[in-house]
């Protein structure tokens, strides 16, 4: 009797806790699960810190129709909106130009350029003029 006793002490004790390989299939799991999910939510950050660059093109340009309306023609110079040249949570810088046909008075592109070594760089610029016209395409 004594000796079964002993016996299940001894195995209880044992089993108390996890063994190595456990703790190993453990890791390599959160390994996987964390290479599967890190571009995906990369992805999803790129994507919602374009929106503010694209809303601060459209708040431009909202601005410059106005500006238009009173005076007949568009503003090269951002403090005439009055507009602040970077986006609202800086990571675009804006620019005003003429479009590529025309003058300011017809037409006005403003171009939302990620800030130079910040975590939009890769994603490029962004366009708007007052015709309407996004560029890039895929990224409106």
């Amino acid at each position: 009797m004594n000796g079964r006793r002993h016996d299940r002490i001894l195995t209880w004790e044992y089993t108390r806790g996890f063994t190595l390989i456990e703790l190993v299939i453990a890791m390599a799991i959160i390994g996987l699960l964390a290479a599967l999910a890190y571009p995906a939510y990369n992805s999803h950050m790129t994507q919602t810190r374009r929106s503010d660059g694209q809303a601060a093109l459209l708040d431009i340009m909202a601005k410059q129709e106005r500006y238009y309306t009173e005076n007949h023609t568009y503003t090269t110079d951002l403090s005439e909106l009055p507009a602040k040249p970077t986006s609202k949570e800086g990571f675009y810088t804006i620019s005003v130009s003429t479009c590529d046909t025309g003058t300011i008075a017809q037409c006005v592109q403003l171009t939302a350029t990620p800030v130079s070594g910040g975590p939009q760089e890769s994603d490029g610029p962004l366009t708007l003029n007052s015709r309407g016209q996004k560029t890039p395409v895929d990224k409106w």
